[in-house]
């Protein structure tokens, strides 16, 4: 999710992709990304994201151009992506996703930051999010996210609204009848994390419950230590408002849990050992 401060507008920070200015450079790097993590995926990520890539046309020819894209995505779920410059504020992020409009940043990293970026790029942004938007059930899920966090920040909720972000669309994970499968655009376009969510012993697999993940801290600046797991690639969670607000002050009396730490209500489908991040310093939202 979003952090930046600024105007709450979302029109101010829409900006044209400008696809004729990037270079072969630009194009060459997103060559990279692309080719690398598609490969790294097969077997990983569930089949609908790679529908998706193949429906929408982000391939491994270079940077998608959002127009021919969008007539895609708009025709499949009346959704569309919009090009901004980086970063924007919460209630801005919120209104566009109700509005059934994707952010995305325009820029690409430059070649010696093919491996990690501190911000979003266009590769994470596009290739990571946009594939599971053209099935129906996510892009209800998304746009009602966004309304949801509307509600949330009347309510003094907004780091519930983040963290159910940050452990669903970013890093989550879905049972399906081939295993567990990647839903998370963090992870996604992650090659070093698409590995570890499934494949590491160290961190947990946790069923997922709503009440749970709004109370759970997260890491923003490692692979994660817990990873909350969907009953299956369709059951997004409902951002019924009837059932929200009350949750939300229910929550308001209830400490936060550690990213690690497992609590004995949870539906553990895998036990980290936590030695990945033994070691490590901890830095969590």
């Amino acid at each position: 999710m979003n952090s930046a401060t600024g105007s709450n507008d979302p029109r101010d920070y829409l900006v044209p992709q400008g696809f004729e200015a990037y270079t072969d450079t630009d194009h060459a790097t997103w060559r990279t990304l692309a080719t690398r993590q598609r490969e790294i995926l097969k077997g990983r990520i569930a089949d609908q994201f790679l529908e998706g890539l193949d429906r929408l046309g982000i391939g491994e020819t270079g940077i998608p151009d959002f127009r021919v894209m969008n007539e895609r995505l708009r025709a499949a779920t009346g959704w569309e992506v919009v090009a901004v410059p980086g970063l924007i504020p919460d209630l801005a992020f919120f209104r566009l996703l109700a509005d059934r409009k994707f952010p995305a940043g325009f820029w690409i990293r430059k070649p010696e930051q093919i491996d990690y970026i501190e911000e979003p790029d266009v590769f994470h942004d596009v290739f990571g999010h946009v594939p599971l938007i053209m099935q129906p059930v996510y892009a209800d899920y998304l746009e009602a996210y966004g309304k949801a966090g509307l509600v949330a920040a009347e309510h003094g909720a907004l780091k519930r609204l983040a963290r159910l972000y940050w452990y669903t669309v970013e890093f989550g994970l879905a049972q399906t009848p081939q295993g567990l499968r990647i839903v998370g655009a963090g992870i996604a376009s992650s090659p070093s994390e698409t590995v570890f969510s499934l494949d590491s012993a160290s961190p947990n697999r946790i069923g997922f419950d709503l009440a749970r993940v709004m109370r759970t801290l997260y890491r923003i600046d490692d692979f994660q230590e817990t990873y909350f797991v969907l009953d299956g690639i369709d059951a997004w969670p409902s951002l019924d408002l009837d059932r929200l607000i009350p949750l939300w002050k229910e929550l308001e009396g209830q400490e936060d849990i550690k990213p690690g730490d497992l609590q004995p209500e949870d539906r553990i489908l895998t036990k980290g050992d936590g030695s990945y991040h033994r070691a490590k310093p901890k830095s969590a939202a």
